[in-house]
């Protein structure tokens, strides 16, 4: 009897938390792949880190009652990303590869999820005019135009030295 109330508490765990994802796994894995900075095709690192924050999430899941699922998914995605930014690599690509992982992240809270200053202090353990500083700081530097590359420089002959003077004919 007992093993047929769990498997019935299982499977209607399974079929919330499916309907959770079917829901707001496009919009999570967008706000994972603006972390990370990859381009839209190709998102291993963010498709990584949303699978963690998801299965944290359905570890979670029977304890989250009356929480809001998206805003503890959201929050461990947040986390896990603050947590290992350093070890995604640095393309400087991208429509936020100007921006630091913190100064990222704050503004991917703050202006594409819409978490107020508070929340956004509280999840990263910095001061609520922190935030507010970083914030400025980042969309000061999206507004910005991006820098052209430059060519690389042409070096007249007579200026290099003799030996690379025969390689560069």
């Amino acid at each position: 009897m007992r093993e047929r109330r769990q498997a019935g508490t299982d499977r209607r765990r399974a079929r919330e938390f499916e309907a959770f994802v079917a829901g707001a796994a496009g919009r999570l894995l967008h706000v994972a792949t603006l972390l990370t900075g990859e381009p839209a095709g190709a998102t291993p690192h963010a498709e990584r880190l949303l699978t963690a924050a998801l299965a944290r999430a359905y570890a979670d899941w029977d304890r989250l009652r009356d929480a809001d699922p998206y805003d503890r998914v959201r929050t461990e995605l947040a986390t896990r990303y603050a947590r290992g930014a350093w070890r995604l690599p640095r393309t400087g690509e991208g429509l936020l590869g100007r921006l630091g992982p913190r100064e990222r992240l704050i503004l991917v809270l703050r202006l594409y999820e819409g978490v107020a200053e508070e929340q956004t202090a509280a999840l990263l353990g910095l001061p609520v005019e922190r935030v507010r500083a970083i914030c400025a700081r980042a969309v000061t530097a999206m507004r910005r135009p991006a820098p052209a590359r430059r060519p690389a420089p042409h070096w007249p002959l007579s200026l290099l030295p003799p030996h690379s003077r025969q390689a560069a004919r």
